[in-house]
């Protein structure tokens, strides 16, 4: 099975063909930070945009930057070792490189919204210094580190740790933090602003969510072998976790929002996480807890513009052709 412990090497015959081609559609979606073009996002940023939106663009980079390395640890050091197929590691050998791609970008973001080196420094210190990025950072580790000293998944308790692992990786951080996150990247794009940072964040939009798919096809594969694993203790638990992303993410938004960003409002992003958070129950088989819908008409077909935009540029100014079905199953 999949948790089994240990490390099977043999590809052929192969278990589980749906990772490996997880794997090959992920090759299809190669970007590089190069192609981000930030001139016009300069402008905004000295020119057009308020006090109150600097200050949420700047608290909104600073948690960019360590976001995506949390996750890429994760990776290594938890999830490479416990799911024992070879396709599937396959799969999280190329979503490490795209999160070091991500880490690559937001970085080059910072280097390039906040020119003063001091505000630089303190922004990539973010996780000790900015007490609503500390505390989204104390709950990934609350949840996740629980299955760093575990050398296998012998026991059923051992395997309900890596999953509780695996389900706050793809549906609290990677599937609501980052998902609320893009939020505002996409609200300041419909005011016309800070495009270059909108046409990244699309690009790490589309890889997220091929994360989030997989990890949650290994949770349903792990369902499928072990069913006895979902009991009503692990879907407790699975509710708490993500009530409690909810209010790290809402002190999180307190804080980009304090200075009052016209257009925006505390009440409608407290709904709109509560959206995401039923989403990710939903995508979990298990019922709503919020049933809160989405305030954030902005978000509407979002992503199937940009997806459509990225396919059309990627036939002639792509390396790496780019061919197959294209899913617009995500809702916003």
């Amino acid at each position: 099975m999949l948790l089994d412990p240990g490390m099977d090497l043999t590809l052929r015959p192969m278990r589980y063909p749906v990772f490996y081609e997880m794997y090959r559609n992920a090759i299809k979606n190669t970007w590089t930070v190069e192609e981000v073009d930030f001139s016009t996002d300069l402008v905004d940023l000295q020119h057009r945009l308020m006090p109150a939106e600097r200050h949420m663009i700047n608290r909104l980079v600073a948690f960019f930057a360590t976001g995506d390395s949390i996750v890429a640890n994760n990776l290594v050091l938890n999830l490479y070792k416990h799911i024992n197929a070879p396709e599937a590691r396959m799969y999280l050998s190329r979503q490490l490189y795209e999160e070091a791609l991500h880490v690559q970008f937001y970085l080059t973001l910072l280097d390039t919204y906040i020119p003063d080196l001091k505000e630089r420094e303190e922004a990539f210190q973010a996780v000790t210094n900015i007490p609503s990025i500390k505390k989204k950072a104390e709950f990934c580790f609350k949840w996740m580190d629980t299955v760093q000293s575990m050398e296998a998944c012998r026991t059923p308790e051992d395997r309900r740790k890596f999953l509780l692992n695996l389900i706050c990786f793809a549906t609290c951080i990677e599937g609501l933090f980052f998902f609320a996150a893009f939020a505002y990247v996409y609200f300041m794009r419909s005011r016309g602003l800070l495009n270059g940072l909108a046409a990244g964040t699309n690009w790490v939009f589309r890889d997220e969510s091929c994360h989030m798919a997989y990890a949650l096809e290994v949770v349903e594969t792990v369902r499928k072998e072990e069913p006895e694993l979902f009991d009503d203790e692990l879907r407790n638990s699975v509710v708490q976790m993500l009530e409690e992303a909810v209010e790290c993410e809402t002190a999180f938004a307190e804080d980009l929002l304090n200075q009052g960003v016209s257009g925006l409002s505390m009440r409608d992003m407290r709904q709109y996480l509560e959206f995401i958070a039923d989403q990710r129950l939903g995508n979990l088989g298990m019922a709503k807890r919020f049933e809160a819908k989405n305030p954030f008409a902005f978000m509407d077909l979002q992503d199937v513009q940009e997806l459509s935009n990225f396919f059309e540029r990627r036939v002639s100014a792509y390396q790496v052709a780019v061919s197959g079905d294209v899913g617009f199953d995500e809702e916003f």
